[in-house]
């Protein structure tokens, strides 16, 4: 006598799971073994009681048509306990029988994100991509009957492997190591350079590849960014400074610096972050935004404007050489300005300050006093 068991019966899934299955339950035999510990599986109301039956099946019988089918339970009851590792290892088994198997790949993802583990996001990322894509792209069946389903499982392939891309990206913002997160994005950035999660990773990985040392990376990263969207201070302060250095893009070095001290003012502070932290973080930021463009306005020999940018950057500085330089240029740009004393006044604190800048601003001030009379 054989015994008929139906997959619904036999265990309760999520419908976007079992609508990605790969293995299907038919029937088995009740008169065997391996039939009546399937029939036990599928009469079973205790959760923790048809796990491990589930696992003593798959110990028991490893070559068992049913073992893939048994495997995919597997996976979701582990999914479901956070069982981590254990869903990992149990993905390797059922893609080892079918190869083709986007949803084993994708809850070994979930698996992988649960564990909060970077190289397991970014090695099953891909693997899961590879194996949506090719269910995606599948040919359409000849057979007019089995249309609907290759539709169905075409677009569900496709939001997986969107959610590939997400994985990538949301792993990146937990990872504090920049090598890691680099590579996260970089990784997202070659599946997908269109992925709607690029421009929100994009300050990730440019913050990563200044952390890394990678300075050039991080301006060409920067510049990309910042020829469609100018919404970032980091980015406009670090390339603003880099194009200051290298004499180039002067008009760039202006509006960038202007676009800083405007975003910075205006940033409200984060959630989670301390008032005082962040009021200490836009306050640097727009000092040296100010400091670059008064000082390229000091190298242009445009001293009111150079004037008035160091001005304002001045209260912000917290960095001596820094500071002593924008005191120096202060100075002399009074100076020109034909404003002896407060030239007096800036080259005397300059040169209070040990600097690269202290024996010129001491010398200058000297000068000061001599070509202008009641000099304090």
């Amino acid at each position: 006598m054989r015994t008929c068991l139906f997959l619904a019966l036999a265990l309760a899934v999520t419908p976007s799971i079992a609508s990605a299955q790969c293995f299907d339950l038919a029937e088995v035999n009740a008169e065997t073994a391996e039939g009546q510990l399937l029939q036990h599986i599928g009469q079973e109301s205790d959760e923790a009681a048809k796990l491990q039956r589930l696992e003593n099946f798959a110990a028991q019988h490893p070559t068992h048509e049913a073992a893939g089918w048994v495997y995919e339970q597997l996976q979701a009851a582990y999914i479901k306990s956070n069982s981590h590792d254990k869903a990992l290892e149990i993905a390797e088994k059922i893609l080892k029988l079918a190869p083709g198997c986007a949803e084993a790949a994708h809850q070994a993802l979930k698996a992988a994100e649960g564990k909060k583990d970077p190289d397991l996001v970014l090695a099953w990322s891909g693997r899961t991509s590879e194996i949506a894509l090719q269910v995606a792209n599948a040919p359409k069946p000849a057979d007019e009957d089995e249309v609907e389903t290759w539709k169905n499982r075409a677009d569900w392939a496709r939001q997986v492997n969107i959610y590939t891309e997400y994985s990538l990206y949301a792993m990146s913002l937990q990872t504090t190591d920049p090598q890691k997160k680099i590579a996260l994005v970089e990784a997202l950035e070659k599946r997908n350079a269109s992925s709607e999660y690029l421009p929100k990773a994009y300050p990730q990985l440019f913050l990563a590849y200044r952390q890394a040392g990678d300075n050039e990376k991080a301006i060409a990263l920067a510049e990309k960014v910042l020829a469609t969207d100018q919404s970032d201070v980091d980015m406009l302060v670090v390339v603003a400074s880099d194009y200051l250095a290298k004499k180039k893009e002067p008009d760039k070095v202006h509006a960038y610096a202007a676009k800083a001290v405007e975003l910075a003012a205006a940033q409200p502070v984060p959630e989670g972050v301390a008032e005082d932290a962040w009021k200490k973080r836009r306050e640097g930021l727009m000092g040296a935004a100010h400091f670059i463009s008064g000082s390229l306005y000091y190298t242009q020999s445009r001293w009111a404007q150079a004037d008035a940018q160091l001005r304002r950057a001045l209260p912000f500085l917290d960095n001596q050489e820094m500071k002593a330089e924008a005191l120096y240029y202060l100075g002399f740009a009074n100076y020109k300005l034909e404003k002896g004393q407060e030239a007096a006044n800036y080259f005397r604190q300059c040169a209070a300050i040990k600097s690269r800048f202290q024996a010129a601003a001491a010398r200058d001030l000297r000068g000061v006093r001599a070509e202008f009379t009641g000099i304090k």
